[in-house]
């Protein structure tokens, strides 16, 4: 096995496979993960209210996928986009910095497949929960 190098250059809070986003990233993730909840609340009531069949009720596994995958990041302090990119932020929005250490890319990446995994789990939970509400 080998050993994840932690990089802390002092100007920022990164931590490979830990934290590479900042405030202003962290309050996008959150702000996307309200919208999803909003977006997956909003989907079932509707559906469960028309009598919707079981098999359409899954379609709110989308908005719940796309909640947990916002509010997941932001609690993380982690965004699985920079981290495929091989990227980090820690300034403005829209301002990025390359991680160049390939162990610290590698650490980045076992994290973003946890959290994308996770987030299509509790998407899929949500959606099997809203399918079986009694009409």
């Amino acid at each position: 096995m080998t050993a994840i190098r932690i990089i802390d250059d002092g100007r920022d809070g990164y931590r490979p496979g830990a934290c590479n986003i900042g405030p202003a990233e962290i309050r996008r993730r959150r702000a996307t993960g309200i919208v999803g909840a909003a977006a997956a609340v909003a989907l079932g009531a509707g559906l469960v209210a028309i009598g919707a069949p079981v098999p359409t009720r899954l379609l709110v596994a989308m908005p719940a996928t796309v909640a947990a995958f916002g509010f997941l990041q932001a609690r993380s302090h982690f965004c699985v986009g920079f981290a495929l990119a091989g990227l980090r932020n820690f300034g403005p929005l829209g301002t990025t910095e390359r991680v160049e250490d390939a162990a610290a890319h590698r650490a980045d990446l076992v994290t973003a497949t946890k959290l994308i995994g996770l987030s299509v789990l509790v998407g899929g939970v949500v959606a099997v929960c809203v399918a079986l509400i009694p009409a």
